[in-house]
């Protein structure tokens, strides 16, 4: 469904204004996609396996997920247009309404749990081993080997050229694995002669990565996610989690991450230069923002942020920050509406005060 082939743009005004006169920050839009987020890329290719299967006459019934959003938005479309059965778990409330919206609409049958991302992941795992029932989480590689595609378009879109650094945002982590292997499948086709350093970005708010990668690797623990507004990264016991140790440290890679204030405010620094991001890419623009304060990423270095989906998915945190009605956060770049008198002087007394410095 025309899936693939997303923008990787020069970020010029927020590299140079945010970030330290930063002239080669890019970024590669993943969620301009069919259903707004890069998990197109893998379930286009999961998806096509299983329908070759089911014309096999294999026993399958349907294609299963647990989600934080957009991996079901993307299972129920596909599925959809193949004609298979879907089948979803979601966490009850702890999903924007655009992502709840997106497979109740294309006819996914919709089990909204009352539990947290990991607890849906334990469910569907123990259902799909019981009834025929396809499991298409990232636990599957057909997923990431349609997600490492992102990587080798980031290299093609710079004439294969590698960038210096490349931060993905993490939650169940295949995805960070997915971009290694993109790149790693470069180096070894000979396209190009070395792979860029990953950094993976996390939410404090659920963060295991980060507290094992600050621990040198040596104690790994599950945490339970707490709520953050970058849902589809709340996950508190990533199945990937070996993947992505294995992706990092052959990459020389580094994790960060970023506070519920922090991702909102680099979220929405990042709009107030024309993007129109979602909150998982604020946690992504917070590790770069905290790599580059530490001198670890210098000004010249070629950097590419991933985006991993449209804002549009997440309008209320964006009303709610500009609204200034999330509790106990400054909401630094605040910009609510303004309202105004309906006549000629009112709106005039506004204009003359907002556009003070340029009159």
């Amino acid at each position: 469904m025309f899936e693939g082939n997303s923008n990787c743009f020069w970020a010029k005004r927020l590299g140079l204004e945010y970030f330290g006169g930063m002239n080669e920050l890019w970024v590669k839009h993943c969620g301009i996609s069919h259903t707004g987020s890069f998990k197109d890329l893998g379930m286009t290719v999961l998806v096509s396996q299983v329908n070759r299967l089911r014309r096999l006459k294999r026993p399958i019934a349907g294609v299963g997920c647990a989600s934080t959003g957009d991996t079901s938005a993307a299972l129920s479309a596909y599925c959809a247009a193949a004609g298979i059965p879907s089948i979803v778990f979601l966490p009850a409330d702890r999903i924007s309404i655009a992502q709840l919206v997106q497979p109740i609409a294309n006819g996914a049958t919709v089990l909204s749990l009352d539990t947290d991302f990991d607890g849906c992941m334990r469910l569907i795992r123990e259902v799909t081993a019981e009834l025929p029932i396809y499991l298409a989480n990232s636990l599957n590689s057909l997923r990431l080997e349609g997600q490492k595609t992102a990587a080798i378009e980031i290299v093609q879109q710079f004439d294969w050229q590698v960038p210096d650094w490349v931060i993905i945002p993490g939650g169940n982590l295949g995805n960070i694995y997915a971009f290694y292997k993109g790149f790693e499948l470069c180096r070894e086709l000979g396209l190009v002669d070395k792979v860029p350093r990953l950094v993976c970005a996390q939410a404090a708010n659920a963060n295991p990565l980060y507290l094992y990668y600050k621990s040198e690797w040596k104690d790994f623990k599950p945490v339970i996610a707490s709520q953050t507004f970058a849902s589809a990264i709340q996950i508190g016991d990533p199945v990937s989690i070996d993947r992505a140790v294995h992706a990092l440290k052959a990459t020389n890679g580094i994790v960060e991450e970023a506070t519920e204030e922090e991702l909102m405010n680099a979220t929405a620094q990042a709009d107030q230069t024309g993007m129109f991001a979602c909150p998982h890419t604020g946690v992504a623009l917070t590790a770069l923002k905290k790599l580059r304060d530490q001198g670890v990423i210098n000004k010249n270095d070629r950097t590419v942020v991933v985006s991993t989906a449209h804002g549009l998915k997440f309008t209320q945190s964006k009303v709610d920050y500009h609204s200034r009605e999330i509790q106990n956060m400054l909401c630094q770049y605040a910009n609510p509406p303004v309202n105004v008198k309906a006549d000629f002087g009112s709106v005039m007394d506004v204009l003359k005060k907002k556009l003070s410095r340029n009159i």
